[in-house]
């Protein structure tokens, strides 16, 4: 079965098949290109122009980046199905960046991000035998509630204003959802693959019903926007004010490893040494991501872990079928059209998608814990240490808005965060420890 699974990532579809599981991929993740650049432009007061410049940019470059990753060429890109989109934490470090400094000196830290990307893999790439079952399931469990709370913020609005918990997008949220899951009971063969795209496009059309979707002239801007290199100027390359992104590329580095392990549990690749190959492959594709991203104008683009849920949820594992979303991506980047339509989809229809999908991930890192004996001593200090560490910030936003500035961001990561200490405390309980957690298919029954 697991031979059978290796095999799908090479597989070819049929034409309407890539076009349908590919656009799949593009419209549950497309929140986030979206909002990145609009807070990015919101935060640092960037005219409409540039807006569209740079949202024409992301998508470009998410696209670019996703193809690298789908084909590897010269070790650049593992080879495997992911989706490349803009990390949150690297667009906050970036409007910081560009707010305590200046465009250009952001810009700069991007690129010096990206070329650290390139220098440190040789050395992470020893670490990768601590990171087993029991890190990377607790990683994804983390990964799964702090992209849920997300789009809870794409359903409900923020708290505080008077649009939180409106009650049509409640009502949209449901219909969505709903809508996912009969498609998935119901359905047969390629349909019920599709039960996240068909349940996305009923939640439209009911938001359409409701009056939420406005849709523009799409011939009133231009046809195509090709976005321009170095949008700010020149970059500048100063190392204190990159510094808070040189250390996000190392947190960046360690959920690289996660998602490419999680990938590899979902396409049936266990091989350490494929591992040992396609995590610093996976890791390059970013660091030359990130580095069109800072040409470009845009902060680091990363791996998502949004479409290992998908690949679990639809069971289709084939790297062209990401390939196929790239072109999606970077056709939307091209064609201000296409970005404008796409842009119309309510956020609480795109968050109810992604409230699935997001699940599916969490389901994978319980999956993965079960392989881990959790009786045991020391496994279950480091899940419930890594849980408490990585959790507090998620489920209580702002509890060290009290500490310095570069240190709240590197805490506030509650994902990053969770996966470091799983690492340091397997490594102090498992590899200097004598009570190592060691994986178990079945648990003892209790006497």
């Amino acid at each position: 079965m697991k031979h059978t699974q290796c095999a799908q990532v090479d597989e070819l579809h049929s034409p309407q098949r890539m076009i349908a599981f590919g656009l799949q991929h593009v419209l549950v993740m497309t929140a986030s290109p979206i909002a990145a650049v609009f807070l990015m432009s919101k935060a640092l007061g960037l005219d409409a122009s540039l807006t569209t410049q740079l949202l024409s940019a992301t998508f470009l470059v998410c696209g670019i980046g996703t193809l690298i990753q789908s084909f590897g060429p010269g070790g650049i890109g593992a080879r495997l199905p992911f989706v490349m989109l803009p990390g949150g934490a690297p667009i906050v470090l970036f409007i910081l960046i560009a707010q305590q400094s200046d465009l250009p000196t952001a810009s700069g830290a991007v690129i010096l991000a990206a070329v650290l990307y390139f220098l440190i893999v040789p050395i992470f790439k020893r670490f990768l035998r601590y990171f087993p079952a029991l890190v990377i399931g607790t990683m994804l469990l983390l990964v799964a509630v702090n992209l849920a709370q997300i789009s809870g913020k794409l359903i409900a609005g923020a708290p505080g204003t008077p649009e939180f918990g409106n009650t049509d997008n409640l009502l949209l949220a449901l219909v969505t959802i709903a809508a996912t899951v009969l498609f998935a009971r119901l359905l047969q063969g390629m349909c019920r693959q599709l039960a996240i795209l068909l349940g996305l496009i009923v939640g439209a059309l009911a938001a359409a019903l409701m009056g939420h979707v406005t849709i523009g002239d799409p011939g009133a801007g231009p046809l195509l926007a090709l976005p321009s290199p170095f949008p700010f100027g020149p970059p500048r390359f100063d190392l204190v004010a990159a510094l808070p992104l040189l250390l996000f590329t190392l947190i960046s580095m360690v959920e690289a490893t996660g998602q490419t392990i999680a990938l590899n549990e979902v396409l049936g690749k266990e091989s350490e040494a494929e591992q040992q190959r396609e995590v610093p492959n996976t890791i390059r594709g970013d660091g030359l991501a990130s580095l069109l991203g800072g040409i470009f104008g845009t902060s680091l683009i990363i791996t998502s872990g949004e479409n290992i849920g998908i690949i679990r949820a639809t069971q289709v594992r084939s790297r062209y079928v990401t390939a196929v979303s790239g072109l999606f991506l970077i056709l939307f980047g091209i064609f201000s059209p296409l970005s404008a339509l796409i842009s119309v989809i309510p956020g609480a229809v795109i968050g109810a998608t992604g409230l699935v999908v997001f699940a599916i991930v969490g389901t994978m890192g319980i999956d993965m814990l079960r392989k881990v004996d959790l009786r045991n001593h020391s496994a279950m200090y480091v899940v419930a240490t890594a849980l408490a560490v990585g959790l507090l910030p998620i489920v209580v936003p702002g509890i060290y808005d009290q500490l310095p500035s570069q240190l709240r961001l590197l805490l506030a990561n509650g994902v990053a965060m969770g996966a470091v200490t799983a690492a340091v405390l397997n490594y102090l309980f498992v590899h200097l420890g004598r009570g190592a957690a060691q994986p178990s298919a079945a648990p003892a029954p209790h006497p």
